[in-house]
């Protein structure tokens, strides 16, 4: 299943593939954000692959690093009952990358909430809103540049 997963998104998509890991049993794709949706909807819709599961979408911050963040999309294939992961880097500047929830509606509060907790907004998203945090808070609480104990003064606190 691998070998044909690899095969099939080089064929396809030959300048977006830019790193593949296996590393125990698990296989990651490093993809150019720009063909996030068409990536996706591929890995969805091919009579073969069928990952016709988005287990979960979240980000991590790379602080140090040109590209500070990877979105994670995490896919399963109910018919083969195999999992790959999809990874497409976004640098701060240009804090943004396209919505999947024309390919997979669950991804509809998984983007909400990376929006919510890293600030990576998502193009196209229906609803792009926060989930946790008010909504006029400034502040992203998984980034790694945001303190520990967060930020006093910068919530209000209910009254005892």
């Amino acid at each position: 299943m691998k070998e044909l997963i690899e095969q099939k998104l080089q064929q396809k998509f030959p300048q977006s593939i830019k790193e593949i890991i296996f590393f125990r049993d698990e296989l990651t794709f490093i993809v150019d954000k720009s063909d996030i949706v068409e990536i996706t909807r591929f890995l969805k819709e091919d009579a073969e692959l069928k990952f016709n599961l988005l287990v979960d979408l979240t980000a991590v911050d790379r602080v140090k690093r040109k590209d500070r963040f990877e979105v994670v999309y995490n896919l399963f294939s109910l018919k083969n009952k195999f999992r790959i992961r999809l990874k497409a880097r976004v640098d701060e500047s240009e804090c943004s990358i396209d919505s999947i929830t024309s390919v997979y509606g669950t991804a509809d509060w998984h983007e909400r909430e990376t929006y919510d907790m890293f600030g990576i907004k998502f193009n196209n998203h229906p609803d792009l809103r926060r989930i946790y945090m008010p909504e006029d808070y400034e502040y992203y609480p998984l980034r790694k540049d945001f303190p520990l104990l967060g930020i006093p003064g910068s919530l209000p606190l209910p009254k005892r």
